[in-house]
């Protein structure tokens, strides 16, 4: 029976992709085939096999590792700070992204993450039928962040149709930044944060292929990498700003929309008798179900699925942590991994802002097409749910 309603839902978000479509006559379907069945192959590779545990447990464990080190510049900074036994969310979970920043900022001076990018994005071309600049945004976006990304293609920017301007941004926002992937880590399953990493790549060439179908020529089909040149210590300094910068920015979110939602929940239930994220629950409860998550469960399932939307994954995750125990455990992984994306409102005005300050033209074009960036964004987190729910 659960293949049923994974199968009926895999159909629904394609059709879903197909109303959005802006030629549906265009779309090349052999590719999208390809591509869903790589995404379940690797989906139960990661999740149901002993290869996939020991790959999981290792990267967990290097992830556990570097927080460990974080934890030493956050505790001769901020030591005594909290009470004996107490694990305050910006300390425990927000600061290690400064750490992470400057990994990732020592490995981008190395050169090795742009080897890593450009290699895994041309096998990704390969398969997904669209050029080798799309391809190369995907990796990037998950390993530099959504709008750092834009920085390293900032050569070919200005002279990106729409079309493919979309794409670049939809990869954006379907992806996590590798900075912020042991803060997920903190709060749900590593396996289900790996897996979603992976096959988001995935879903998200499946719904733009879908939604912005196109075919890159090969005179067009360049890529220009911007690499900045600064010494090993600016960089340092740099990277230890942005990582910090994305902890505050982060944190006061997390203020503003928890605060929020808990006035919003209060007048709800004074006046109606039932809180704002239970209505959202009812709401999304369908696309829960179809998602393969059990009826039982799925509206508070899509209570969380909703307050991810129209917050971010920060506040869903800490929702997630609240009420797990009610969930059965194919419920938490499809719930997990349809958390691990950019996908919101908030992400529309990021991407955005990011491309306007390179070009103000460009900027204004990403924020035209801003809401549909989220739909196919947001089917991409459903679809890779979708995918999970095949093997668990």
């Amino acid at each position: 029976m659960k293949y049923i309603i994974s199968i009926i839902g895999l159909l629904i978000v394609i059709g879903l992709a197909l109303l959005a479509s802006n030629n549906r006559k265009k779309v090349n379907y052999k590719p999208i085939i390809l591509m869903v069945v790589i995404q379940i192959v690797l989906a139960a590779l990661l999740l149901n096999t002993k290869f996939g545990l020991v790959l999981i447990k290792a990267i967990a464990e290097i992830f556990t590792k570097l927080l460990e080190y974080a934890g030493e510049g956050i505790s001769f900074v901020f030591g005594g700070i909290a009470n004996k036994g107490e694990a305050p969310f910006f300390l425990n979970v927000l600061l290690p992204i400064v750490f992470i920043s400057v990994l990732i900022g020592i490995f981008q001076y190395l050169r090795i993450l742009p080897l890593i990018m450009k290699g895994i994005g041309l096998l990704l071309s390969k398969i997904n039928g669209m050029g080798k600049l799309e391809s190369y945004n995907a990796v990037a976006s998950a390993m530099v962040g959504q709008s750092e990304v834009f920085i390293t293609v900032k050569k070919q920017l200005n002279h990106l149709p729409p079309h493919r301007l979309y794409t670049l941004c939809a990869s954006a926002m379907s992806t996590v930044s590798m900075s912020i992937v042991g803060a997920y880590m903190t709060m749900i399953e590593p396996k289900y944060v790996v897996t979603a990493l992976v096959i988001n790549l995935f879903g998200g060439f499946i719904i733009s292929s879908i939604i912005n179908p196109y075919k890159v020529d090969s005179d067009e089909d360049i890529l220009e990498i911007q690499e900045e040149k600064q010494s090993f210590f600016e960089m340092l300094g740099e990277y230890i700003l942005d990582g910090f910068k994305v902890a505050i920015i982060v944190g006061a979110m997390l203020i503003g929309f928890v605060a929020l939602i808990a006035a919003i929940n209060n007048v709800f239930d004074l006046i109606f008798g039932i809180s704002f994220q239970q209505i959202l629950g009812y709401i999304f409860s369908p696309v829960a179900f179809i998602m393969g998550i059990p009826w039982a469960d799925a509206v508070k399932a899509g209570g969380i699925m909703a307050t991810k939307l129209v917050t971010n994954e920060f506040v869903a995750m800490i929702d997630l942590t609240k009420i797990q125990s009610s969930f059965s455990s194919r419920t938490i992984g499809i719930i997990s991994v349809f958390l691990v994306s950019f996908a919101n409102f908030s992400s529309i005005g990021i991407i955005a802002g990011a491309v306007k300050g390179l070009s103000e033209k460009q900027g204004n074009t990403v924020a035209r097409f801003g809401l549909k960036l989220l739909y196919g964004a947001t089917l991409v987190s459903i679809l890779s749910a979708i995918i999970v729910s095949f093997v668990l």
